[in-house]
């Protein structure tokens, strides 16, 4: 059981359950002040009414505040119903027993203890009986906050529990994607490094630039990047690939001045390029050509990406990942992080079918 003292706004909940309590109080003692008045008679019956529920009352009004603590700790205990239940009539016939002996003493002091031995002797069944009826009430009101309590701190504590599961879930993922871009990079370095010693010190230049990027943003589920940052760094890989690929790798740049100061994941671009590159270009005697945009969107000012070829595309149920199947593991990595991020208000949209090439659009809202 979570202690109270460790909920949120405990302090604050309790200052709102005494104001209910005292609001209770005074709502009762109003009830049985009209109950015995009779204003056609004049203000006597009033003043009256006034002076029976000031001493009637006064008593269990505070002796329910008792009540709480008892309540509290009954509620965080592993007690047994049988033993909850017999410290509750153990504390009804105290909380009976006190309230007379309060009202008692105030007549005792007031009129003398004849006076007052009489007037409890009259009422004393029925005050009895008000006395069981009243801590039940007041109990079983305590009982309903305690538990609407437990349930919100269960509540925030799922939450808690969802959210860090959805934050290591994003951290699993983006440790996937990193991994995968330098074992590919590398390869093509030495490949580089075989046939052209020079266009490899080229490369190995930007690879160091890229290395370093890919380091720099590696802290956390959280962190983003300037898209003028993410764009360089493509660039980079671009240089890299073309250095493989030569005129068979065709790029064409599409990009808005206004949000190149936008943020977003790092790595976002560079496994859909890399997509478009593994599957309609390199594998094409002619090459291909990779199409990469960001614009503005119009309606709620987030920032529209895409990456799109002209190769020969797919079957859209192709994407479905199957057993033992590595295609695509950039693509569902991105699908998943942008599903997790952003409170789920980032989209990744794909177009696609056979012959038509493969289009993947980005939203990602911004601040």
């Amino acid at each position: 059981m979570t202690p109270l003292a460790a909920i949120p706004g405990s302090r604050r909940t309790n200052r709102r359950l005494w104001l209910a309590y005292a609001g209770c109080c005074l709502l009762a003692w109003c009830l049985f002040v009209l109950a015995g008045s009779e204003f056609d008679r004049g203000l006597d019956p009033f003043w009256l009414a006034v002076y029976q529920a000031t001493t009637m009352l006064w008593a269990p009004m505070l002796l329910g505040i008792a009540i709480w603590p008892l309540a509290r700790r009954l509620h965080g205990s592993d007690a047994g119903f049988a033993a909850a239940a017999m410290a509750h009539i153990l504390a009804a016939v105290a909380f009976s027993a006190l309230w007379q002996a309060g009202e008692f003493a105030v007549n005792a002091t007031l009129f003398g203890t004849d006076h007052a031995g009489a007037v409890l002797v009259a009422g004393l069944l029925w005050r009895s009986v008000w006395g069981l009826v009243v801590y039940a009430a007041i109990a079983t009101a305590f009982g309903a906050v305690l538990q609407a309590r437990s349930a919100r701190s269960a509540a925030i504590a799922a939450a808690q529990a969802e959210s860090a599961l959805a934050r290591a879930e994003l951290s699993a993922i983006s440790g996937k994607l990193n991994p995968h871009f330098l074992f590919n990079t590398l390869n093509t370095l030495i490949a580089l490094t075989r046939k052209d010693p020079a266009g490899a010190e080229a490369a190995l230049l930007k690879f160091a630039s890229m290395l370093r990027y890919v380091l720099d943003t590696k802290r956390g589920t959280e962190d983003r990047v300037m898209l003028g940052d993410e764009i360089e760094f493509l660039r980079d890989y671009l240089a890299l690939e073309a250095l493989r690929l030569g005129t068979r790798l065709r790029v064409d740049w599409d990009l808005e001045e206004r949000v190149l100061a936008d943020e977003l994941p790092p790595l976002t671009l560079q496994p859909l390029v890399e997509n478009s590159i593994l599957h309609a270009v390199a594998p094409r005697k002619g090459g291909g050509r990779v199409t990469i945009t960001a614009r503005r969107n119009a309606l709620n000012h987030g920032l529209d990406l895409a990456v799109a070829d002209d190769g020969p595309g797919c079957e859209p149920e192709a994407l479905e990942p199957q057993p033992g199947q590595r295609r695509g593991v950039g693509l569902a990595a991105l699908r998943k992080r942008f599903a997790l991020d952003y409170d789920g208000q980032a989209r990744l949209r794909i177009h696609t079918a056979p012959g038509a090439g493969f289009r993947v659009d980005l939203f990602i809202p911004q601040t």
